[in-house]
């Protein structure tokens, strides 16, 4: 019996029941050489921007930091503006020379009352047991303590 191409193997070298030759079967590897240089050229492109990609982040977060810096620094310029324009008033002037040096103008009677007991210069509350000693003597008395054997 001559093999003339018509059997089920058909006569070509082993031809599987999807008609393909063992040559176009042979192994595919998982990775090829094209495949193998890809990977390597996609490889490099990645490692080749990961650092401009990093100092464009690090510069925009810079900027955002500067940009919060620059409001604030705004702000207090807002603030010290008005501050002088304040300085710049006459009565505001005088007004706080009132409050904190207790100034007095000639024509104005002014009364400043030091405690609420009448005058008389004692503090309210002049318990022995209650009141501080003195903060030499606080010293003095941890000095003394740490010098004691344990």
């Amino acid at each position: 019996m001559a093999d003339d191409g018509s059997g089920p193997t058909g006569g070509r070298g082993g031809d599987d029941a999807t008609g393909r030759s063992d040559g176009a079967r042979r192994g595919n590897p998982a990775l090829t050489s094209r495949a193998a240089i890809l990977a390597v050229v996609m490889c490099a492109i990645a490692l080749s921007l990961a650092y401009p990609v990093r100092e464009y982040i690090a510069q925009r977060r810079e900027i955002s930091d500067l940009r919060s810096q620059e409001a604030a620094a705004r702000r207090q310029v807002e603030i010290l503006s008005q501050r002088k324009q304040q300085l710049g008033e006459k009565s505001y002037i005088e007004r706080e020379a009132t409050r904190r040096l207790h100034y007095c103008r000639p024509d104005v009677k002014c009364y400043i009352v030091l405690d609420g007991d009448g005058g008389t210069g004692r503090q309210a509350g002049t318990g022995g047991a209650t009141s501080r000693p003195p903060w030499y003597e606080a010293l003095w008395r941890s000095v003394e303590e740490a010098d004691r054997p344990r």
